[in-house]
């Protein structure tokens, strides 16, 4: 129920069916529908409280259909659901139902549950981080590729990459440990290379389980 609320809020906001569209929440189609739905429920009015998740399903709650247009993989709906979102095409699906459960329908059927099941999955929803010029900088600290050192052994690497949030510039440095003194060293040079430290510093990695501070004009290392 969660993308219905959010388009709820969107459409309280003034946002049109296209615009829910565009943002990947909904159809245009559904969009309207739910839009049909919420002004005769008084949803839109702004002064009120959004229903809860419970209050929307039941609203949404489809009609009882005729058995003739319902599925005849609808006994194994759930087993097929399960077995699309880990990716199983319909060819396979179908030979899985004929061989376990003695399915002897088409692929054709298998073909439009499985279109009705992408319908009905939600779209991943992301969310945009907007930092100003200097605010922050990102570090990921993980394995590089395999490179030759000084005396011609082939070692394992790491890989020290900083991003400014902003302009999304990047500091990147191969080397052969990840210990704390190779790690504040990277983080030393990342900053001569840019000319400058930004406010803070957000990590994906800090080695050695110990939360990092960055404070001004200085990098502090304390134990967790």
């Amino acid at each position: 129920m969660h993308h219905y609320r959010q388009a709820l809020m969107r459409m309280r906001q003034g946002d049109s069916d296209r615009d829910i569209a565009k943002s990947g929440l909904m159809c245009r189609a559904n969009a309207a529908g739910l839009r049909s739905l919420a002004q005769t429920q008084g949803w839109l009015d702004g002064a009120g409280v959004l229903p809860d998740d419970a209050v929307i399903a039941a609203a949404l709650a489809a009609p009882k259909r005729a058995s003739t247009t319902i599925s005849s993989l609808e006994c194994w709906r759930d087993q097929i659901a399960a077995w699309h979102a880990q990716g199983v095409s319909g060819v396979v699906i179908l030979a899985a139902l004929k061989r376990e459960h003695g399915y002897t329908g088409s692929y054709s059927a298998v073909r439009r549950l499985l279109a009705t099941l992408k319908r009905e999955t939600p779209p991943e929803a992301t969310v945009r981080l907007d930092f100003a010029p200097g605010e922050a900088a990102q570090v990921d600290f993980g394995a590089g590729p395999m490179l030759a050192d000084a005396a011609g052994i082939v070692r394992r690497t790491w890989a020290f990459v900083m991003t400014l949030c902003f302009s999304r510039h990047q500091y990147v440095e191969f080397v052969w440990d990840q210990t704390i003194a190779t790690w504040l060293g990277c983080h030393r040079r990342a900053f001569e290379w840019f000319c400058g430290v930004p406010a803070r510093v957000i990590y994906d990695f800090v080695p050695g389980n110990k939360i990092v501070i960055l404070c001004p004009g200085r990098l502090c290392a304390v134990p967790a």
